[in-house]
């Protein structure tokens, strides 16, 4: 039995819809986007709702370097692009001064500082005019170190589809992991005075539908859909390290190495989610490391 004309345009529209609405949108709500100032993380809302200090903490911050050593992963292809960002340390100095907790000194570029100086002190000798006496560069009191220590690809990956007379549908989903380090140091006895590690998974998956199908013995249909969605590895990294600057902040008033301005704010929200968190945590390590010992006494006896 021969399609109907009224069949065949029905189909031909449905289909021209389909490709338009799956080509159309991404073009018109992403390509054809402005630019912004400032992507907000996951953790930003928390970063910024800190309770206020008693005075800023200067910090200066040397190098916070992708430590990992890995590359992009990609399929029979040898690539040369590193699979996290190179741009840790400017994250950390964001996230440092949107904590409005510290107060970071230049460091990184320090050797272009210090030539500007000398480029301005040149200047007003050879100018015989007055000279503005530079005042000395600020010291700081804690030195921050550490950097992106881990990136796990492939912990855990998955999928289903189905199909039934031509029609089907699956879906596949793929979950790495980056991990960040950061220890604050006291400048003037080297000792460590904290150190903090968070993580953060990058979920990426995947969608799509077709439809396979004769409608006669020489007219095949086939119509094919579907999207994908990869969290931007960078800004993974970017919420690991507000995180590792909450949890630095959270463990250091604890321990009484800095203190708030208002000691009332120690039932903030963003802290007490964050103790409770830790508690978690904790409550699991511990079992899981009680769970291992009876193993272990078990398989010795």
């Amino acid at each position: 039995m021969r399609p109907s004309r009224k069949l065949c345009s029905l189909v031909l529209v449905l289909t021209m819809a389909a490709v338009s609405g799956c080509v159309g949108a991404p073009l018109s709500e992403h390509n054809m986007m402005p630019p912004r100032v400032h992507r907000i993380s996951h953790t930003y809302s928390d970063l910024i709702s800190l309770p206020a200090p008693k005075g800023p903490i200067r910090v200066s911050v040397y190098q916070f370097r992708d430590q990992t050593g890995q590359f992009k992963p990609q399929e029979n292809v040898s690539s040369f692009s590193t699979a996290v960002t190179q741009g840790a340390a400017n994250m950390l100095i964001q996230a440092l001064l949107t904590s409005h907790w510290f107060l970071p000194v230049e460091r990184e570029g320090l050797q272009s500082l210090l030539t500007e100086r000398k480029i301005i002190s040149a200047a007003e000798r050879n100018g015989g005019g007055e000279s503005s006496n530079l005042p000395p560069l600020e010291s700081a009191n804690i030195l921050l170190q550490g950097g992106i220590t881990s990136y796990e690809t492939n912990l855990l990956t998955g999928g289903f589809g189905a199909k039934y007379w031509g029609l089907g549908g699956s879906t596949q989903y793929r979950q790495d992991q980056v991990t960040v380090h950061l220890r604050a140091v006291d400048v003037r006895t080297g000792r460590i005075l904290k150190s903090v590690s968070t993580s953060k998974t990058v979920f990426s998956y995947e969608v799509d539908a077709g439809l396979f199908r004769f409608l006669t013995y020489k007219k095949l249909l086939e119509i094919e859909a579907g999207f994908s969605h990869n969290e931007p590895v960078q800004m993974c990294v970017a919420a690991a390290i507000e995180k590792a600057v909450i949890a630095l902040v959270v463990e250091g008033i604890q321990e009484n190495l800095w203190v708030l301005d208002n000691p009332d704010d120690i039932n903030n929200r963003v802290i007490k989610d964050y103790l409770e968190e830790l508690q978690q945590v904790n409550a699991k390590a511990e079992a899981e490391a009680k769970a291992a010992k009876a193993a272990a006494n078990q398989g010795g006896n």
